[in-house]
C-alpha cells in the first residue's frame, strides 16, 4: 500500500504559488527571514542580536509602502520560501525599476524548480525593467539567477559588477515584458 501511495505522489503535479502575504502573516515572514539571514550570513557580515534573532527592520514597510511587495512561495500548499520586491529608482537613469530585494527558498525545496518558478512567475505579475543583485562570494546564487534569467529571457543577461560598502556585487538588469494575464501557479519543471 505504501509503494502505491508513493507512486501516486510522484505522479501529482508540483504546483508552485507566489501570493501576496497579508499583515497577519508578517510573523511567518520575519520567522523565515531568520532563516534567510541565517544563510545568508555566510556570505555577508551580519550579527545576531542579543536576542538570539537577526531581524528585519524593513519588514513592517512591505505593508505599509505601496512599493514594496511582500510574496510568500508554497509548493503544493506547504510553505517553501518568501519574495520581497520594491520598485525603486535607477541610479544612473533615474527610471522606475523593480528589484529583487530578498528571495529565498527553503533548502528542502531547492534544486526542484520551485525558486525559477517562484522568480518566473513574480517577473511576469510585475512587469518592467527589473534588477537583481548578488553577492560575488555568493556563487551558488549567482548561478541559480544567472539560469533563471536566461530561462525567462530566452537569452544570457551578462551581470555588471559593483562595488559597495567594501563588496562586489553582481547586477543583472533585464526586462520582464507586460503579460495580457498573470500567472499565479504553473507546474514546476524538474
Amino acid at each position: 500500500m505504501g509503494t502505491v501511495n508513493q507512486t501516486r505522489a510522484r505522479k501529482l503535479p508540483r504546483i508552485v504559488e507566489v501570493l501576496p502575504a497579508n499583515p497577519e502573516q508578517e510573523p511567518i515572514l520575519a520567522n523565515l527571514l531568520e532563516l534567510y539571514s541565517h544563510d545568508f550570513s555566510e556570505f555577508h557580515e551580519i550579527e545576531i542580536g542579543a536576542d538570539g534573532r537577526f531581524g528585519y527592520s524593513d519588514l513592517p514597510l512591505y505593508w505599509r509602502d505601496p512599493n514594496r511587495h511582500a510574496l510568500l512561495v508554497r509548493k503544493n500548499s506547504k510553505l517553501a520560501g518568501f519574495v520581497l520586491v520594491r520598485r525603486i529608482s535607477d541610479i544612473s537613469t533615474n527610471e522606475l525599476i523593480w528589484d529583487m530585494a530578498e528571495f529565498f527558498v527553503l533548502r528542502g525545496y531547492r534544486h526542484r524548480g520551485v525558486g525559477t518558478t517562484a522568480a518566473h512567475q513574480v517577473w511576469r505579475r510585475f512587469p518592467g525593467l527589473w534588477q537583481v543583485r548578488v553577492m560575488q562570494s555568493n556563487r551558488n546564487a549567482h548561478h541559480f539567477w544567472d539560469r533563471a534569467i536566461a530561462a525567462f529571457t530566452g537569452q544570457t543577461i551578462e551581470s555588471a559588477v559593483v562595488e559597495k560598502n567594501g563588496k562586489l556585487w553582481h547586477y543583472f538588469l533585464f526586462p520582464s515584458p507586460a503579460a495580457s494575464k498573470c500567472a499565479v501557479s504553473e507546474s514546476a519543471s524538474r
